[in-house]
């Protein structure tokens, strides 16, 4: 299949160009040409950007989104939060699973982003026996991928304690256990599972320390096979200190000694941090993976961002638990969380320098490696775009598009390409009636509605 696409606008990692022709073949970008008048055969378009890659999902919470805002009977926190998921999580079958993470997945389309990491650890039968295929949840999460045209890296996920000094997990963690021999099986089943996916991509997740032991995490890094390596790190102060009484350090600070952290890793969350850990991961390369609007649901707490881009660190943005589905919202909440910690406006932004921008740019960088993507809209890489809607505010220029997307109004979503398929056009998946009926099937019957 091949397209070629004639935009006034185009944003890429060198600023904004005017009047390029895109000519894509096979999903990817086959050349750019700037400063050039359309021709007969070319679809035309205003603004268009690069689809942001989303670098931290959990499908199957989003079957939970908006119902876990009714205070108990104590103080609510993330611990009492994952109480209520641990339940909902042990009543999914595998057509549950595909049916809510098709949902979430044209939510993210029809969002802007255009790859997903899905740091999957939904793996096991109600009982917490194996399935007769043990990457069973593993292709529903792929089908739904499919289904929506999404871009999927996946992260299966090694979970074997309840918590620091190899805890034995409690029965409601059931479903997410691995010994490292069952972790080595999922991990072959996977590598050819991704092999048939569009642009697919393949990592690790050790989910957190406080699941994994030393000596499992040492032993689980090969099979990550030169792919991504994620894991959740100092998100909660509990886990800090956990970590601190279990194995002398900090979790980043652990991690940073003792593991070969280098700029495959993206520490997912990395909340509370000394400003030794911070300024010392930022010079690994690893990937911050910020969860903003999920992080601010959860009162987890504030990212150092500002010190850690001014050390030079990565970061990009994922949805974390879906409660929400937003490009603009999880970049706004993150500098929103930076001006009401430090008391200063426009804080993720370099002197003279377009806040949205910076946002965008960072996110869209820091993104695409944590999940092993292309670099966006260069010869060869994958045709993964967003055209934008300015009808409501056709004043907007260049940096001001970003900024009015993230910030304000006028600036919406209108069509999104991955590896050069067109699913969503005038804001709404080509699927979305279809998909949408499946998903509110599943949730009546999760909920016994």
């Amino acid at each position: 299949m091949s397209l070629s696409l004639h935009i006034e606008s185009l944003y890429s990692s060198a600023g904004w160009r005017q009047n390029v022709r895109l000519k894509i073949a096979g999903g990817r970008i086959e050349t750019i040409e700037e400063g050039v008048l359309p021709e007969a055969q070319d679809e035309k378009h205003k603004v268009v950007v690069p689809a942001l890659p989303n670098l931290h999902s959990h499908a199957f919470q989003r079957a939970m989104a908006g119902l876990a805002e009714t205070r108990g009977p104590g103080s609510d926190s993330f611990w009492s939060w994952r109480e209520l998921m641990y339940r909902l999580a042990l009543r999914f079958m595998p057509e549950q699973v595909e049916a809510v993470a098709s949902q979430l997945y044209m939510e993210m389309l029809e969002a802007g982003f255009g790859r997903v990491g899905e740091f999957h650890y939904l793996h096991h039968d109600s009982d917490g026996g194996h399935y007769a295929n043990i990457a069973e949840m593993a292709e529903r999460v792929a089908a739904a991928s499919v289904e929506t045209g999404i871009s999927l890296t996946l992260l299966p996920v090694f979970y074997a304690h309840s918590g620091f000094g190899a805890q034995l997990p409690t029965p409601e963690q059931r479903r997410f256990i691995h010994s490292v021999d069952d972790f080595a099986l999922q991990m072959d089943a996977c590598r050819d599972l991704v092999k048939r996916l569009p642009d697919g991509r393949l990592g690790i997740a050790p989910h957190s320390l406080r699941a994994v032991t030393p000596e499992e995490l040492h032993s689980i890094l090969p099979l990550a096979d030169g792919g991504p390596i994620h894991i959740h790190v100092a998100e909660q102060t509990r886990e800090v200190e956990d970590c601190l009484r279990h194995l002398g350090r900090r979790p980043v600070e652990w991690l940073l000694d003792a593991m070969p952290v280098d700029a495959r890793w993206c520490m997912i969350h990395a909340t509370h941090m000394s400003e030794a850990e911070t300024v010392n991961l930022a010079k690994t390369g690893a990937v911050a993976g910020l969860c903003p609007v999920t992080e601010a649901n959860l009162g987890d707490g504030i990212f150092d961002g500002i010190r850690f881009r001014n050390a030079g660190g990565f970061y990009g943005v994922g949805s974390d638990s879906n409660v929400l589905i937003s490009v603009a919202d999880e970049l706004r909440q993150l500098e929103y969380s930076q001006r009401l910690g430090e008391r200063v406006r426009n804080a993720m932004a370099l002197p003279n320098q377009s806040t949205g921008r910076a946002l965008f740019e960072a996110a869209l960088a820091g993104g695409t490696r944590a999940l092993a993507g292309l670099k966006p809209l260069e010869a060869g890489s994958m045709a993964d775009l967003v055209s934008l809607d300015l009808s409501a505010a056709p004043y907007l220029r260049g940096d001001q598009i970003l900024d009015s997307w993230i910030f304000g109004q006028g600036v919406s979503i209108d069509c999104v390409w991955v590896n050069g398929i067109r699913w969503v056009s005038q804001g709404r998946h080509h699927q979305r009636e279809k998909i949408s009926r499946n998903f509110r099937t599943a949730m009546q019957e999760l909920l016994q509605l």
